[in-house]
């Protein structure tokens, strides 16, 4: 088994060297990285041309995030897709081993983790927990989702099911989550670990008016795939974070 790994980046140079090196330390489980660029301005390609473990490197306009995302997901041989961006890397050099390990063990098409946010500047302090845990079938009307970095999938479910929808702009991976494993019930194993460690200060929750747009994203990947949430779904999504500050 490969895990191809997908690195989204622009103007990543501050911080995508950790990202790199994360993955390059990985042992133990055959590795594909692909990093797609957005026509960085500040050297982030001259940093990634360092590393020669990376397998390709395509930098060029695009459409935006998710859009980079569908790059590489189309440039990927592996058997199994994660993506990790440029704020974000593994903690430990095991974590594709064991990843690759239990999708073996359990023969399930897909895999989640835990993931932990950190400090921008102080990447040892953890600001935030997010232990996912076991998934059953009616938790994402209850607000549930896994972490998407710690999200793993075999490359012939996005065939199947396809890649993400650029018409979002920030709730993309939630519109995909919700696709595979709730509407179309795909089957997924639980590893409880931290997978990854992300930098704080995602756009989705970074003020009032951006947790307004990204709860009217939400309400839209549920219409988008003719499902109906709950009154309290997107609402008791939020709320269920506050836990993650005091679980460190």
């Amino acid at each position: 088994m490969t895990i191809s790994i997908i690195t989204v980046c622009y103007n990543s140079a501050a911080t995508i060297r950790d990202t790199l090196e994360s993955v390059r330390a990985q042992t133990g489980q055959p590795v594909q990285h692909i990093v797609i660029d957005g026509a960085s301005t500040d050297g982030t390609p001259d940093i990634v041309r360092e590393y020669q473990h990376v397998d390709r490197l395509v930098c060029e306009p695009d459409r935006g995030l998710y859009d980079a995302m569908n790059k590489g997901i189309r440039l990927a041989t592996g058997d199994v897709i994660g993506i990790l961006n440029s704020d974000d890397y593994y903690p430990h050099h095991g974590v594709l081993a064991a990843v690759g390990k239990t999708l073996d063990i359990h023969q399930t098409p897909a895999l989640y983790g835990d993931l932990k946010y950190v400090h921008p500047l102080r990447p040892h302090r953890v600001l935030r927990y997010w232990r996912s845990g076991y998934y059953t079938s009616n938790r994402f009307r209850y607000g549930w989702m896994p972490p998407h970095p710690a999200f793993f999938v075999r490359r012939e479910c996005y065939e199947r099911l396809g890649n993400y929808d650029i018409s979002f702009r920030s709730a993309a991976d939630y519109e995909l989550m919700l696709r595979f494993l709730y509407k179309h019930r795909l089957p997924a194993c639980y590893l409880p670990e931290v997978l990854v460690h992300m930098r704080s200060g995602g756009r989705s929750g970074a003020s009032l008016r951006h947790r307004i747009h990204a709860n009217r994203e939400d309400r839209k990947a549920w219409l988008k795939n003719g499902l109906r949430p709950a009154f309290f779904t997107l609402w008791i999504k939020p709320i269920r974070k506050i836990p993650q500050y005091f679980w460190h």
